[in-house]
């Protein structure tokens, strides 16, 4: 976006209004205005001049945005406290709950972070208080390894990173420990593992996402903790599928479990792809910028998609990331595509 110094009148200057959101604003009440809106930003071009002004203006309707966006969240936990608090799921239309996670406060734990960040203290030590008092780790309960990995190991690691409270760190440890035997048989770590047991369930396969979405986690209790056995487990595995090398940079989604070839040839950015691509680009920013190899595979798999994935929709010419099955282009954007947006940025 071009930035500006203060002019009269210029004739691509940003032409949509900037108005605050008053505090007491009905969302509510708000209906979609329908598509074919701000159609010319869609090849990518920077249409506008923004000035100072108009970037104040902008942070100013943010600010009062942010408010409207904790109060939902304020609104969200408070239903889950008040129908679900320590179970996994609110159910909202019954008013009840669900555990379908194993029992382990699934929603309270993956919250910790945001309650922090929202400034929602009061909240966050009374979620501490039962996660201190009731988190139990040793189940007989056997879970999926990649979920597990990045919502109650990941918002237990992120409330210990945020708080320094040790409550976060000795829970953390724990299910860490009892979520690592998934990488005691294969080199790609098991897709679910027995949480009392141990006992590491292998389909044979697994997928990219899975596999390769496990290594911010562990890599940053490694660090807290000091054992370096979480790091390079979990590095291995990135590592043999950073060695199967797609010559684009676009892996198919699903891999033998000792990581020797794909198991099929569809590649996608949607389910069982996605988040291998978010810890490409993640675990060079956890190591500081410095482990060069993560980057490169990024850039490799970003010009992939630049080469081969990226079409345009039909009538309106809007532009979204495809599917390949053996080569041939499969028009279809899974919704879960949509982070690739915040990705780039």
């Amino acid at each position: 976006v071009a930035i500006a110094e203060e002019i009269e009148d210029p004739a691509n200057i940003y032409p949509y209004d900037l108005v605050p959101e008053s505090p007491d604003h009905d969302f509510r009440s708000w209906s979609p205005p329908g598509g074919d809106r701000y159609t010319e930003y869609k090849d990518g071009d920077d249409p506008y001049v923004i000035t100072p002004s108009i970037i104040a203006k902008s942070d100013d309707v943010a600010r009062t945005r942010r408010e409207h966006v904790k109060n939902a969240m304020k609104h969200a936990w408070g239903g889950y406290k008040k129908y679900a608090f320590g179970h996994d799921e609110v159910a909202p239309l019954n008013k009840s709950y669900k555990d379908g996670w194993g029992g382990m406060g699934t929603t309270l734990v993956d919250s910790l972070d945001t309650l922090w960040l929202m400034d929602m203290k009061e909240e966050f030590w009374e979620a501490r208080d039962w996660v201190r008092d009731h988190l139990k780790s040793d189940i007989h309960h056997t879970v999926s390894t990649f979920e597990t990995t990045i919502r109650s190991l990941g918002g237990l690691l992120a409330a210990y990173d945020w708080s320094g409270d040790k409550t976060f760190y000795d829970k953390a440890l724990d299910l860490g420990e009892r979520l690592f035997h998934a990488f005691d048989n294969n080199v790609l770590p098991s897709s679910s593992v027995n949480l009392h047991t141990g006992a590491a369930v292998s389909r044979g396969s697994t997928n990219i996402a899975e596999a390769g979405t496990l290594q911010v986690e562990f890599r940053f209790l490694a660090e807290v903790t000091g054992q370096k056995k979480f790091k390079e487990k979990s590095e291995r595995a990135f590592e043999a599928l950073r060695n199967l090398n797609p010559d684009n940079g676009l892996f198919p989604y699903l891999v033998s479990s000792g990581a020797t070839s794909f198991r099929n040839a569809v590649v996608t950015f949607g389910a069982m792809g996605d988040s291998f691509y978010e810890y490409m680009l993640k675990l060079w920013l956890q190591g500081g910028k410095k482990e060069t190899v993560y980057r490169e595979m990024w850039d490799k798999s970003m010009n992939g998609i630049h080469d081969e994935l990226l079409k345009q929709s039909n009538p309106h010419g809007l532009w979204y990331i495809a599917e390949t099955n053996r080569g041939s282009i499969n028009p279809k954007f899974d919704h879960l595509v949509c982070f690739m947006g915040g990705m780039y940025i």
